[in-house]
């Protein structure tokens, strides 16, 4: 299964945008959409994990992120929808996979893919910590294919 336009996500959540977003171009800023990718996270992992026990109140840190810009994206009212899911586990890290896209009810673009490195982190030991099994559990449930970057598909240059 690829994640091409137009195939189902396990999870996707309306993200708006902000004035500020915006740059002299009228373009949402690449820099912004990194914004957008956290907005889904906190979203979505209140409702994965519930608001009392959520990854973001245990601990998780960013390890990495990496984005692939498709098309610019011209600021408006109408918020973008993020598809989210579950690319990688780990003993201590997960990796999430992105779309940013048009919800159905505005069109079909497709902005940017991104993938982001998460750790699991415990802030009184100040150190990473396994994930627990019902976190893997729930991150195992919205689990999908590697992000579908142009790049992988290339051949390396020597």
């Amino acid at each position: 299964m690829s994640h091409d336009a137009g195939t189902a996500h396990p999870y996707a959540v309306k993200v708006p945008l902000r004035w500020s977003d915006q740059d002299a171009y009228g373009h949402v800023n690449n820099v912004q959409f990194l914004r957008l990718l956290e907005d889904a996270r906190v979203i979505g992992f209140e409702e994965w994990f519930g608001v009392e026990r959520s990854m973001l109140n245990e601990g998780v840190l960013v390890a990495r992120h990496e984005i692939e810009y498709l098309a610019p994206l011209d600021f408006r009212s109408a918020p973008v929808a993020v598809a989210m899911w579950a690319t990688k586990l780990s003993g201590a890290s997960f990796d999430l996979g992105y779309e940013v896209r048009d919800p159905e009810e505005v069109g079909t673009g497709l902005y940017a893919r991104a993938e982001t490195t998460l750790v699991a982190y415990n802030f009184a030991t100040a150190s990473p910590r396994r994930l627990r099994p019902d976190e893997r559990q729930i991150l195992q449930r919205y689990a999908g294919d590697p992000v579908g970057f142009r790049w992988r598909g290339r051949a390396t240059r020597a």
